[in-house]
């Protein structure tokens, strides 16, 4: 029989038995629709009489029964061969298939399986706690970068057995003759204790009326290590320095 499919219009041809007499659901190959294939209307005709009956004989007025010859027996072999499944035709796409494996008219939803949300979420715990320890690995030895919004120390804290003197006093500040503002500074690192210490850099920040800094500079040390009581004298000067500068500090520069 031929059928077709109501979503595309795809022709099969199929033996009967592959549908049967009551029908059933059936797929298409070229666009996966499903629908159910009545099966094939079988036309009655009559028994017709053998036509080697014997005629009713008008002595006896009897009928005489043709007897059957008994069928050849087949080999073994061919007992035991399987038949060949039968092949089916696409007349649409030209294409042949055979009845291996399951139907190609079986009814297949599209089932999908069920999400563990419990492995779900713990796959995901794991990938954040591996993340933020990998975070706080890398601030720990680099630090944060500078992009982050946080506060952060202008100076960096005492250092032991040195002691930073830079006077107000010593501080000069002033507009020269040809319009250039100028700043100068002048001070001592002493070490105060009883071991050598390293001197680190030290920051000069200048800051308006407002407490902003508007202007800083680092100034390295003659001397980067100090035994004890020595003392080291600094003088720095730095011109174009903002005209809103109206004081200074100094520290040492932070790590």
């Amino acid at each position: 029989m031929i059928i077709a499919c109501p979503a595309c219009a795809t022709r099969y041809a199929v033996p009967d038995s592959a549908i049967g007499i009551d029908g059933r659901t059936v797929r298409c190959a070229k666009c996966r629709h499903s629908w159910f294939q009545d099966g094939p209307v079988l036309d009655m005709v009559e028994g017709i009489a053998p036509p080697h009956a014997a005629e009713p004989s008008a002595a006896t007025d009897t009928v005489a029964d043709p007897v059957a010859a008994p069928p050849e027996p087949r080999p073994a072999a061919a007992r035991e061969a399987p038949a060949p499944r039968p092949a089916y035709y696409d007349d649409t796409t030209g294409s042949q298939f055979t009845d291996e494996g399951p139907s190609r008219f079986d009814f297949a939803p599209p089932f999908r399986p069920r999400r563990n949300w419990a492995r779900i979420g713990m796959a995901a715990a794991i990938v954040f706690a591996v993340v933020t320890l990998g975070l706080a690995g890398v601030v720990a030895w680099a630090g944060l970068p500078d992009w982050v919004p946080v506060a952060r120390p202008t100076f960096a804290q005492a250092q032991q057995d040195l002691a930073l003197d830079f006077p107000p006093k010593r501080q000069d500040r002033r507009t020269l003759p040809n319009g250039t503002e100028y700043f100068g500074a002048s001070g001592t690192v002493s070490n105060i204790g009883r071991e050598t210490r390293s001197v680190p850099t030290i920051l000069i920040v200048l800051r308006d009326a407002r407490e902003r800094i508007v202007y800083s500079w680092e100034v390295v040390p003659p001397k980067r290590e100090l035994a004890p009581g020595e003392t080291i004298t600094i003088n720095e000067a730095v011109t174009d320095v903002p005209k809103s500068a109206k004081s200074a500090e100094i520290g040492w520069k932070p790590a």
